[in-house]
């Protein structure tokens, strides 16, 4: 077994040196921005139109696929554009409203973090891992389990030991990437349902709900996108699993490619908390160290990312 160092897994304290300060003041000047220039810190009219291109493009997508009206490389065409809208709908909408960021009406952001449903993926483990783990213990290893990518073969962090074949994971990393959705659909969401902690969290406890809707909607997921193409359509079962397989490669790319870019890049810092299991800043000090923008200047991507 390849042994990853990591902190044990206690709950941490941040600083409180500074905090009111500098959150409070980022704070004020965030909310001064919105009103100076009469905005909603909410969805505005692009954000809705942008959520819904990708939502409809992705059904349409889909519909296109199953109409079996094309030849097996259109076919193809349309899984390798299907894989990158669904990483477009986990950007631009299942990522934001799980956030809140859509509308101030709660059930409006409910509504559509169901989009990750359509995806294979959970929303309400989502909301564990990223909102109340990742986003409070960012870049700390044993806490932050986004940081934990194929453990022993891909290294993000000077805490975990270092073996031979890791000088070659700039080449091998790629691909890689592209498996994270199928992972996803596959194993992440039922490693970390069933799992007794996600990082310091205890996640022995869930809702009687939320074991149907794991495994209604994963069976779901299964049924729509590789049980019905087969019976559908006039290819052979391992011709739809090459599409199935292109469609996510295409996906998990785009999403290891950003999730990547976010944190684990040449300026961000990896904390590493005290014996005790204090860290030296405050919270929303912790947040920006450890967080990146990245082609801020690119329209492409501030479209595609979510921005």
């Amino acid at each position: 077994m390849i042994h990853i160092a990591t902190q044990p897994k206690t709950t941490l304290k941040f600083s409180p040196d500074q905090q009111s300060r500098f959150f409070a003041t980022a704070r004020s000047r965030v909310d001064s921005y919105f009103a100076q220039r009469n905005l909603l810190p909410h969805a505005n009219r692009a954000m809705w139109q942008k959520a819904i291109f990708f939502l409809v493009t992705y059904v349409l997508l889909y519909g296109l696929i199953l109409s079996n009206q094309f030849g097996g490389l259109v076919m193809l065409s349309f899984a390798l554009l299907l894989g990158s809208c669904a990483a477009g709908v986990g950007f631009n909408v299942s990522h934001d409203a799980i956030h809140g960021a859509f509308s101030a009406q709660g059930w409006v952001n409910r509504l559509l973090s169901k989009s990750f449903y359509l995806l294979g993926a959970n929303p309400y483990l989502w909301k564990l891992t990223n909102n109340v783990v990742h986003h409070t213990y960012t870049n700390i290893a044993g806490h932050d389990e986004d940081i934990e990518l194929a453990p022993g073969l891909v290294r993000l962090d000077q805490a975990e030991s270092h073996r031979p074949w890791q000088r070659f994971q700039h080449i091998y990393a790629f691909f890689l990437y592209g498996l994270a959705s199928l992972s996803w659909v596959f194993r992440k969401d039922y490693v970390k349902f069933f799992q007794a902690k996600i990082g310091s969290l205890d996640n022995t406890h869930h809702p009687r709900i939320e074991y149907i809707n794991l495994f209604f909607s994963k069976a779901a997921y299964y049924v729509f996108f590789l049980v019905l193409p087969i019976i559908v359509l006039d290819l052979r079962w391992w011709q739809v699993l090459v599409g199935f397989m292109a469609m996510h490669l295409t996906e998990g790319l785009a999403l290891g490619l950003v999730f990547q870019l976010a944190h684990i890049v040449e300026g961000t810092s990896f904390p590493v908390p005290t014996s005790r299991g204090t860290l030296d800043e405050a919270w929303a000090i912790h947040q920006l160290q450890t967080t990146a923008n990245f082609a801020p200047h690119s329209r492409l991507a501030t479209f595609f990312a979510g921005a």
